[in-house]
Parts: structure tokens; C-alpha cells; sequence
């Protein structure tokens, strides 16, 4: 009789355990459920902030190159800020106090606005190499970086390039190489925002990410007539 009751009361757990088992599938399925409906009601930006700085799916103190960490990097400055807060597309007034910041923020070389090496200019265009983070970091210790112009230009025949920018094929053949399309070549690298508040583009200059050396260089492989860019 004592063997039974313990056979009853041993099947009677396993009994307990499968329903307890079930009510957590159903608890777990309806946590699942409610997230899923959470999350579709977020934009993509809400969404990715919410799962990076509240759900910890990114490791925000990770070193990046420029010697802070991911965290610091992802906090917007004041442009940043005002231009998200108006998704890009300031009001008139905004945007004329934007592009005044943005020419003042202006650095030339001291030699001036010379052409350097296209060859060299090719390589850094079509190089993304620099302040990547994550599962495949780059080497921090390495300073020169790529400009990733091919990213959002295409910029000679027979190489892919992206569209999110216009396309720069051909572009020193139809501008020429005068001191105002040089400066405005540069510029455009230093802070474009100088002409188009709220652009896209980065501040390859403004930010430290590319230097005078290597934004002379590719200058000349978009301007010099013996660059692919112009053939």
C-alpha cells in the first residue's frame, strides 16, 4: 500500500510538473507575444535604440579607435540632435544657423588646396577600413583609415559604388579643376553641412576621421584627368 501511494503521489508530481511546464509555455508564449506586439509598434530607430540601450544587444563599452568607447561615440552632439529632432529637414531658420556653424567650423591645409596622389585618393575611396566595432573590429592602433566613399557614390565605370549620394563618374571632367571646385570638393569632405543641412554625409574633416593629407588625395582621384573617375 505504501508503494502504491507512492506510485500515486509520484505520478500525481509528474502531473504537476507537465502542467507547470505547460502554464510556463503559455506565460513564456504570451511574454513573447506581448514583446512582438510592443516592438511593431515602434519605428526601426525606436526599435534599434530600444534593443541596444535598454536590452543590452550591443556591448556599449567596447574601445573604439578613437580612444572612447561605443557608448560615447553613439551620444549625439549638438548637431546630431537638432537634426533628429527635425528628421533631417530643418526649418528654414535652423538651417541657415546650421550651414553659419558649419562654414565656421572650416580648416584648410596650410599649403592650400592642392591636389595629392589619385592613386592613393583610389585606394582610401574604396576603402571602409576604420572605426568598426563589434564581432570585427578593426586594428585601433592603425590611424589611417578609408574614406568609404563607395559606400553611397558610385565613381568610375565598371566598379559598383552606392546610391544613397549622387554619383561622381566623370565628375572632374565636367566640373574642371579650378580653386572653386577644389574648395568645394573639400569642403564637402571637411563638413558638408556647410551646403546641405542635415545631410547624410559625414564630417570626414570636422570629425578627425579623414586627414588633410588623405582628403587632398582623394580630391585629386575625383578632380585630376588621369584619374579613373574621368576616363
Amino acid at each position: 500500500m505504501m508503494f502504491g501511494k507512492k506510485k500515486i503521489l509520484a505520478g500525481g508530481l509528474v502531473a504537476l510538473a507537465s502542467a507547470a511546464v505547460i502554464l510556463a509555455g503559455c506565460a513564456s508564449q504570451e511574454k513573447e507575444d506581448y514583446a512582438l506586439a510592443y516592438y511593431t509598434q515602434m519605428s526601426a530607430a525606436e526599435l534599434a535604440e530600444h534593443l541596444i540601450f535598454e536590452k543590452g544587444g550591443f556591448n556599449l563599452d567596447q574601445p573604439t579607435q578613437e580612444g572612447t568607447t561605443v557608448r560615447e561615440r553613439q551620444t549625439q552632439d549638438d548637431l546630431n540632435m537638432v537634426c533628429s529632432e527635425y528628421r533631417n529637414r530643418p526649418p528654414a531658420d535652423v538651417a541657415g544657423q546650421i550651414v553659419t556653424e558649419a562654414r565656421a567650423s572650416m580648416k584648410y591645409p596650410e599649403y592650400g588646396l592642392e591636389l595629392g596622389d589619385w592613386r592613393r585618393g583610389a585606394e582610401l575611396a574604396w576603402s571602409g577600413f576604420g572605426f568598426r566595432v563589434g564581432h570585427n573590429v578593426d586594428n585601433h592602433e592603425r590611424r589611417e583609415v578609408g574614406g568609404n566613399c563607395y559606400n553611397c557614390h558610385s565613381m568610375s565605370e565598371g566598379r559598383t559604388g552606392g546610391s544613397l549620394g549622387p554619383s561622381l563618374v566623370g565628375y572632374g571632367k565636367t566640373r574642371g579643376d579650378s580653386l572653386e571646385v577644389r574648395r568645394f570638393v573639400y569642403e564637402m569632405m571637411y563638413n558638408p553641412h556647410a551646403y546641405f543641412p542635415c545631410t547624410e554625409m559625414p564630417r570626414m574633416g570636422h570629425n578627425g576621421l579623414l586627414s588633410a593629407e588623405a582628403m587632398a588625395d582623394i580630391m585629386a582621384y575625383l578632380l585630376h584627368p588621369e584619374s579613373p573617375v574621368n576616363r
